[in-house]
């Protein structure tokens, strides 16, 4: 009982030095958040080519206008809540290039999309544009041209573009889709013309993603206790999306090349039907 007690009291002194010396945190809400900064992923199962007997490729745009995409779209700025920092999708691609913990792949690479990585300053490189601007001395009337460099942030960016997988394992019986890459896309403003385009970053390798994605929450508007991390988002197609190439003969079968409005939706939605259609005649009822 004695040494219980001088525990106690050594314990007592012990936190109340290290409250003096101010190297005590308070605890902002009632638990210490530990799953989703230590999840790990779920492997992905192992497909055997003979096991596939139908396989697809398509590419999907996800438009974060869309308030479905809002999860991955927002915090533009990072928040710190109950013991744990919540950012957006780009926030967490950004960070995970600036650590050296992903691999950049240039857009254009030829021979496909992961074909030429970027190096780390290369990647990091990417994530700032050169803004110019024309203004007017006061005293003079000419125009005076000057230029800066501004960061790219997750307000820039307005889509992302996935390319999907999408085959069927005869083994297991199911029609499963794996994301095979992540694309970001912002939108640049031409001072000259006043118009503005779309132009994709990098391409981002997603299995090697889900690892820094699965450590990273999701906002849940429901319960805040029961969020997900962005790999769940991902693993669950909890986002919305519409398809905008299909592979083909010539690979080329872009959609808006051929269709424009509504038509291109509904030519999506063909093509998803397609793949749907393959699996229900896949069984007997």
């Amino acid at each position: 009982m004695k040494k219980i007690i001088f525990s106690l009291i050594v314990l007592i002194c012990i936190e109340g030095s290290l409250y003096a010396q101010g190297d005590s945190k308070v605890l902002d809400g009632v638990f210490i958040k530990e799953t989703s900064p230590t999840r790990r992923v779920i492997p992905y199962t192992h497909v055997r080519e003979a096991d596939v007997t139908y396989y697809k490729r398509v590419w999907r745009i996800i438009d974060l206008k869309e308030k479905i995409n809002h999860t991955l779209y927002y915090p533009l700025q990072t928040i710190k809540e109950i013991g744990y920092e919540r950012v957006s999708l780009f926030e967490v691609i950004k960070n995970g290039i600036q650590e050296g913990t992903l691999t950049a792949y240039d857009e254009d690479g030829v021979g496909g999309q992961f074909q030429v990585p970027l190096s780390k300053s290369e990647a990091i490189g990417k994530l700032s544009k050169e803004v110019t601007s024309t203004d007017v001395d006061p005293e003079t009337g000419l125009e005076i041209e000057s230029s800066y460099t501004e960061e790219i942030g997750p307000q820039n960016v307005k889509e992302y573009r996935l390319k999907e997988d999408w085959f069927f394992d005869k083994e297991r019986s199911i029609m499963e889709v794996r994301i095979i890459g992540m694309l970001p896309v912002i939108e640049t403003l031409n001072t000259e013309t006043g118009t503005t385009r779309r132009e994709g970053l990098f391409w981002i390798y997603f299995p090697e993603a889900r690892y820094i994605f699965a450590n990273h929450e999701v906002y849940n508007s429901s319960n805040d206790g029961a969020r997900m991390t962005f790999e769940d988002l991902f693993r669950k197609r909890m986002f919305s999306g519409f398809i905008y190439k299909e592979n083909n003969v010539f690979d080329n079968r872009i959609l808006k090349s051929y269709t424009r409005g509504i038509d291109r939706l509904l030519e999506a939605e063909k093509i998803k039907a397609e793949i749907v259609n393959f699996e229900h005649d896949m069984w007997a009822y």
